[in-house]
């Protein structure tokens, strides 16, 4: 062979370049998709031992903000701003940025600047957005890695809205960027942009039967279809699902009046012009567009003639001014529906005075007539909206403090509790929705309080099922949950069925007095308990071990605690202590992945958590699911030896359930269900647990079950970090 034949060919593997080659869950999709745990891999970090939030301690606070006060009016020729100030493109950015976060598990939000990566960046709902991020580049260049993407985002719309008149409430930094994107999310199951609202609902006339844990009404949108629902006008059934959906980010009605008003008291919509003259989003479009998608070669598509949303027009008379304009037109005159000119519904008023009408944004000699959306008219038209509206009215400086607290709480919602806000303008007023802590004691003697916990006569599975319970709420999508206040003995956790409120109530009535005889918080002591039931699970396996531990957890009271906000938290499955709370669509396997990602956990770290937990015998209800030991209460590698081993034939008894039987004798030895086989029979986790499954593996078990285990139980210390 001369080589001839390969002439012309591509000398590279097509599929190492493209995404056109079927990935293995597209090969095989029932096969458990590990991904969402590799989300941010230290691979696709090119900051490595960067440490982000003591570096943006020494930023220039007040030089970044010059810079983006000066930036919104120094328009720029390729993408000019309407009125000579880019305030409204900001707002619109910082808005879009943290709109995307849900109270049901903490996702989306503005804290890791995912804004930048697909598929946020090529949504329909952030349509030249990119322009925005574009345009900040040079602050963003200017002051390097102490300014993370994700902070100058959520910034430059606070920046503008000061800019505009509005006192703001405040702002903190810490926000870490990611560099690779969060595509493991689940943003809804439709196949198409804006598929029709139907598809996410068990019936679209009741906005309740939205999809879990979906907050917006249709596939790459923010909230809801500002033409009506479907793209139908009414705007009494789109007040039914603007309210859904903003509770479903944890805003009550007064917050989403406010959001509403104030963020359409800045800006404009564009459609003015033809939308199929746009290409592609910027995820799609050709490489000589320098990432920028929506560009529009065909025609103007700048300026006045900026297509975006479809709808066209100002909601205000003066839109780069902070004012009580949304309300005096909205109220001032009645509206009729039109159509803009890219086609889209739109409301126009009825009569308006010209010095009314909001001036171009090139030629201040012209004036054209405001709008509003179905979701503006929806705060006319619902009685309980309108109330709020008229209260804001009578008292302007009532809704000047509501919309500031209500941006504050939209671009600041994921950062956590206080303790992780950085700079000088973070405020100090302590705010329920951010989950306060007191401070702990630190000064007690944990060697005693250890003793005590003991010789309680609390059994291993008891005091480590508790302290599981206690600390499995920890969400890292928004740093909200954990086992600092100890709330599991508060509303509504302790009637929590996920908690087993009978056993919980049976080890706090032990643990309380130990903790308040020491001086320690019963948060500290909860924790303390789990450990010392792992040192004597050891102890019955032959190692001896003493499993760190930091003392200083406060305890919650009642009124620090937002009971309906931590509702949502609630466990309806735990892999981890074998349990559901019923029979889902998602499988077991699914969920236990979720709640995995959530706490933090890499797979290695889920898979030995799990095989850990099931030979302490903490299943959920004392089910002997996955108690793959004749030893329950020592810490053995038992689960992942017997899972292993081909001596045993697994047979399904139901969808969930499985024996798993002698092979010879077909005698039935133990019991499992799809969270503890998964282990075994995904080709990953198995390699995983037959790590632990060596006869070699005891000690390495031990150790890095106790690693995982104290990740988990710190996952809230921020003053540990």
């Amino acid at each position: 062979m001369d080589g001839s034949d390969t002439a012309g060919k591509c000398p590279v593997m097509h599929g190492g370049l493209t995404s056109n080659e079927k990935s293995v869950t597209e090969w095989w999709p029932k096969t458990l998709n590990l991904d969402i745990l590799h989300q941010h891999d230290t691979k696709v970090n090119p900051l490595k031992g960067f440490n982000y939030r003591e570096e943006v301690k020494s930023l220039d606070f007040e030089g970044v903000k010059a810079d983006i006060k000066a930036l919104l009016t120094d328009s720029q020729d390729w993408w000019p701003a309407d009125w000579g100030h880019y305030g409204g493109l900001m707002i619109r950015m910082s808005w879009h940025a943290a709109g995307t976060y849900r109270v049901q598990d903490g996702r989306g939000g503005a804290g890791t600047g995912n804004h930048r990566f697909a598929p946020l960046n090529s949504w329909p709902d952030n349509a030249n957005l990119d322009k925005a991020r574009r345009l900040l580049w040079p602050v963003k260049k200017k002051y390097g890695n102490k300014l993370s993407w994700a902070d100058l985002m959520v910034l430059a719309g606070t920046i503008a809205y000061e800019d505009m008149g509005l006192k703001t409430f405040g702002f903190a930094f810490g926000r870490e960027d990611i560099y690779h994107p969060e595509k493991d999310i689940y943003w809804g199951s439709e196949r198409e942009w804006l598929a029709p609202s139907d598809e996410r609902y068990g019936d679209v006339s009741d906005a309740n039967t939205m999809e879990n844990p979906l907050a917006a009404v249709q596939m790459g949108l923010i909230y809801v279809n500002p033409e009506g629902v479907n793209g139908q006008p009414d705007p009494l059934k789109t007040a039914a699902h603007v309210r859904e959906t903003f509770a479903r980010m944890a805003m009550n009605d007064e917050e989403t009046v406010a959001l509403t008003a104030g963020g359409h008291t800045v800006g404009k919509c564009h459609g003015n012009g033809r939308a199929e003259n746009l290409g592609p989003a910027p995820e799609a479009a050709a490489l000589e567009e320098a990432g920028l998608g929506w560009n529009n070669h065909k025609t103007r598509g700048i300026g006045r003639d900026t297509v975006t949303s479809g709808i066209e027009g100002a909601w205000t008379t003066h839109p780069t001014r902070w004012d009580m304009g949304y309300f005096k037109l909205l109220f001032g005159y009645e509206w009729e529906l039109k159509k803009s000119p890219a086609g889209a519904w739109q409301w126009e008023p009825i009569d308006i005075k010209e010095e009314d009408k909001p001036v171009d944004v090139e030629d201040p000699s012209i004036r054209y007539n405001p709008i509003m959306t179905d979701a503006d008219m929806a705060m006319k038209m619902d009685p309980t909206y309108r109330a709020i509206c008229e209260k804001f009215m009578a008292d302007p400086a009532s809704f000047d403090d509501a919309f500031a607290r209500a941006w504050f709480k939209l671009t600041h919602r994921d950062m956590g509790p206080q303790e992780r806000y950085i700079g000088p303008d973070a405020p100090k007023e302590i705010l329920i929705w951010q989950d306060p802590v007191p401070a702990g004691n630190t000064d007690y003697d944990v060697a005693a309080v250890k003793a005590k916990i003991a010789a309680s006569g609390l059994s291993v599975s008891e005091m480590v099922a508790t302290a599981w319970d206690s600390a499995r709420t920890f969400r890292q999508s928004d740093y909200r949950g954990g086992a600092n206040g100890a709330r599991i003995r508060l509303a509504p956790q302790k009637d929590w069925e996920g908690n087993e409120p009978a056993r919980l109530q049976k080890v706090l009535s032990v643990l309380e007095p130990i903790a308040q005889d020491a001086g320690a918080s019963i948060a500290d002591v909860i924790v303390l308990a789990g450990n010392v039931g792992i040192e004597q699970a050891a102890k019955a396996a032959g190692y001896a071990i003493e499993v760190p531990f930091a003392p200083g957890r406060g305890d919650a009271t009642d009124e620090m605690t937002d009971a309906d906000s931590f509702k949502w938290m609630e466990p309806v499955a735990d892999g981890f202590r074998n349990w559901m709370k019923k029979d889902y669509v998602v499988s077991a396997e699914e969920m236990m992945l979720d709640r995995a990602q959530l706490l933090g956990l890499t797979a290695p770290e889920m898979t030995v958590l799990l095989g850990g937990l099931r030979v302490l015998d903490t299943n959920h209800g004392g089910s002997k699911h996955g108690v793959f030991t004749d030893r329950p209460g020592a810490l053995t590698t038992d689960f992942f030896v017997n899972l292993t081993d081909m001596a045993w034939k697994w047979v399904p008894k139901s969808f969930n359930h499985y024996e798993l039987q002698d092979r010879k004798t077909g005698a039935p030895k133990w019991t499992a269900t799809r969270a503890d086989l998964v282990f075994g029979s995904n080709s990953i986790l198995r390699a995983y647990a037959e790590i632990y499954s060596q006869d070699d593996a005891g000690e390495k078990f031990v150790k890095d079950f106790v690693d995982a285990w104290g990740k988990v139980m710190n996952a809230d210390r921020y003053d540990l970090a």
